[in-house]
C-alpha cells in the first residue's frame, strides 16, 4: 500500500512538473508574442483590398471630320507626340484659305482707310475755300442789292418830276430785283458750302476713327482676321491627333472612314510608367497612417517573388460609399453600423515599374510602415 502511493506521488509531481513546464513555455510564447506585436507587428498596417489605377488620357478629337488614318491599335506603346489619328485635312486647308484671303482683304481695308484720311483732309481744305468763297460772293450780292436800292429809290424821287425816263426807272427796278435775286443765290451757295465743309469734316472724323491709335499691324480689323487666321491654322493642326503622354493604347473604337464630331472619344492612352495604388483600408487602421510613410505592395500578377516599395501620397476625401452613386442613408431606425472604407493612395517607385510593368486594376497587397515618414 505504501509502495503505490508513493507512486501515485511521483506521478503527480512529474504531472505538476509538466505542467509548470507548459505553462512557462505558454507564458514565455505569450510575452514573445506580445512583444512582438508591440515592438514590431502594430506597426504596420496591411490590406489585400489595392488595385492598381493611373490617369487615364482620353484621345478627342478637336476638330470634326472623316477619318483618313488610324495609326496604332490596342496594347501598342507610344511616346507623348506620336500621331495616333489622321483627320481628313481637306476642309480645313479651305477654311485655311479663305482666313487668308479674309486677313488680305483687311490689311487692304485698312491701308485704304489710311489713304482716305489723307484724300479726306483735301477736301475739307477744298470745302473751307469753297466756304470762303462763297461768304465773298455772299457780301458782293449784299453791296450790290445795297446799291440796287440806292438807284431805285433816287430814279423813284426823280421820276414825278420827268427827270427820269420810265423805260430807266424799269431798268432800276429790274436790277434791284435781279440783285435780291443773287444775294439769295448767294446765301444759298454759302450755306451749301458750309454743309459741305461740315460733311468732310464728318467723314474724315468717321474715317480717323476706324484708324485712331492703331497701325496697320494692330487695327482691330487686322487683328481679328489675323487671329481667324491663326485660328484656321491651328485647327489644321489638330486634324493631326497625337498622344498627350506616353503610355499605352486601350479602348480604340475610331476606324478609317468614320465621320467624327469634335470631341468625340477615339481611344485612351493608359500612362504605365505612372501607375499608383488604391488602397482601400479601414478607418480603424487609419489613425497612425500619415503621407510619407512607406509601404511593400506584392501583385497576384508577380506573386511575392517581387516586392515593389513606395510611399502613401494622400487621402481620399471621402470613403468609397460616401460617392457611391446610391450613398448610404444612415438616418432610420433600422441603421447598423459598418466599419467603412478610405482610399489611400501609393505612389510606386519608377524604376520597379520600369523593370515589373503593372496594368490598371490588378490585385495588389499593400502593407504600411507607420514608423516611417512624417510623424503629426
Amino acid at each position: 500500500m505504501t509502495d503505490n502511493t508513493e507512486d501515485l506521488q511521483q506521478i503527480k509531481a512529474r504531472r505538476n512538473k509538466r505542467l509548470l513546464v507548459l505553462a512557462a513555455v505558454v507564458a514565455a510564447v505569450g510575452l514573445g508574442v506580445t512583444a512582438y506585436w508591440e515592438l514590431y507587428a502594430s506597426h504596420f498596417v496591411t490590406t489585400d483590398n489595392a488595385y492598381t489605377a493611373v490617369e487615364v488620357a482620353q484621345v478627342t478629337p478637336a476638330v470634326g471630320g472623316t477619318i483618313a488614318e488610324v495609326r496604332v491599335k490596342d496594347t501598342e506603346a507610344v511616346k507623348k507626340g506620336d500621331v495616333l489619328v489622321v483627320i481628313d485635312p481637306t476642309d480645313a486647308k479651305l477654311a485655311l484659305a479663305q482666313a487668308e484671303a479674309e486677313l488680305g482683304r483687311a490689311i487692304r481695308r485698312v491701308k485704304g482707310y489710311e489713304a482716305n484720311d489723307s484724300s479726306l483732309s483735301a477736301q475739307i481744305s477744298a470745302r473751307e475755300a469753297d466756304e470762303a468763297r462763297a461768304a465773298a460772293q455772299l457780301s458782293a450780292a449784299e453791296s450790290d442789292l445795297e446799291r440796287a436800292k440806292v438807284d431805285l429809290k433816287r430814279r423813284e424821287a426823280l421820276a414825278s418830276s420827268g427827270s427820269v425816263s420810265g423805260d430807266e426807272l424799269t431798268r432800276a427796278r429790274n436790277a434791284f430785283q435781279s440783285a435780291e435775286a443773287n444775294l439769295a443765290a448767294a446765301k444759298a451757295a454759302a450755306a451749301q458750302a458750309r454743309a459741305n465743309r461740315t460733311a468732310a469734316v464728318g467723314a474724315k472724323e468717321a474715317n480717323s476713327v476706324l484708324i485712331a491709335n492703331a497701325t496697320l499691324d494692330t487695327n482691330p480689323e487686322v487683328a481679328l482676321a489675323r487671329a481667324r487666321r491663326d485660328q484656321a491654322k491651328v485647327d489644321l493642326d489638330r486634324t493631326v491627333v497625337r498622344a498627350p503622354v506616353d503610355g499605352v493604347i486601350a479602348k480604340r473604337t475610331v476606324q478609317v472612314g468614320q465621320r467624327i464630331a469634335a470631341g468625340t472619344p477615339l481611344l485612351a492612352v493608359v500612362p504605365v510608367q505612372d501607375m499608383y495604388i488604391t488602397a482601400n483600408y479601414k478607418e480603424v487602421q487609419l489613425p497612425h497612417v500619415r503621407e510619407g510613410q512607406t509601404a511593400e505592395v506584392v501583385s497576384d500578377l508577380y506573386g511575392d517573388d517581387v516586392v515593389f516599395h513606395g510611399k502613401v501620397e494622400g487621402f481620399a476625401g471621402g470613403s468609397g460609399s460616401a460617392f457611391a452613386a446610391i450613398p448610404a442613408q444612415n438616418a432610420t431606425g433600422n441603421w447598423i453600423k459598418v466599419v467603412q472604407r478610405l482610399p489611400v493612395r501609393i505612389h510606386l517607385d519608377p524604376k520597379e515599374l520600369a523593370a515589373h510593368p503593372l496594368k490598371v486594376g490588378l490585385s495588389m497587397t499593400v502593407k504600411i510602415d507607420t514608423r516611417t515618414g512624417e510623424q503629426h
